[in-house]
């Protein structure tokens, strides 16, 4: 099951002619994308690829130079708009805030979004639990190693039980038993019905998947369908 609370409903993601510049520098040439609930996609390709680029753009958060990306018939326009609509983010940067504990960093969240406060607990408990760190709730950030402090990232995505699960790079600073745990934690998401994207280097991580599009200076070619 997964750690985050039954999904209120599940969309398919879709991209069209979805294009990215950076001044004169193309990050993602025309791309048609489409992920269905249920799917997890694994993205790769090296560092400068565009895989970054495609995550941000699909979570509203990065303005596409051309191209829309929807969720069933519903444009998505902007990050906020795309988060009410179900759509959550990893950043490789993780985002927490160093002025709180594990826990905390991933019940805020849910407090703030009108979660009541004892299934807020629950679902936080129960997301840390899925990524291994049900033993590091109580630590601040700055007590966590680089890897605990991504999993914490996770698990507070996890918690949210979004729709569309957006994951830059989630099992880059972790060992072999984490990175597994993580990845079993993201497919039990899309069993549960969400549609899973993780950008990754990680070939083993990749083979998971239930497809991988592969990257390279923006131009997408299909390894797995």
């Amino acid at each position: 099951m997964s750690a985050g609370p039954a999904r209120p409903q599940t969309a398919t993601l879709r991209a069209e002619g979805l294009r990215v510049e950076y001044g004169p520098v193309v990050a993602l040439h025309r791309m048609d994308l489409c992920v269905e609930p249920g799917r997890m996609l694994a993205v790769t390709g090296p560092s400068g690829a565009g895989k970054s680029s495609l995550l941000w753009a699909l979570a509203g958060a990065l303005s596409p130079t051309a191209g829309v990306v929807h969720l069933d018939d519903t444009t998505v326009t902007g990050r906020r708009q795309a988060a009410g609509l179900g759509v959550a983010i990893i950043p490789q940067g993780n985002a927490l805030s160093s002025a709180l504990t594990a826990h905390e960093n991933v019940l805020v969240p849910l407090l703030a979004a009108g979660v009541p406060a004892s299934e807020a607990d629950q679902r936080s408990t129960a997301a840390l639990a899925a990524v291994g760190l049900e033993d590091s709730g109580r630590h601040l950030v700055e007590e966590l190693s680089g890897g605990q402090q991504q999993r914490v990232a996770i698990a507070r995505t996890l918690a949210a039980g979004a729709s569309v699960l957006l994951a830059d790079e989630p099992t880059s600073d972790l060992d072999s038993a984490n990175r597994q745990r993580v990845i079993d934690a993201l497919r039990r998401e899309a069993a549960d019905g969400a549609v899973v994207v993780m950008s990754t280097h990680d070939p083993e991580a990749a083979a998971q998947a239930d497809a991988e599009l592969a990257l390279d200076e923006g131009r997408m070619t299909w390894v797995r369908r």
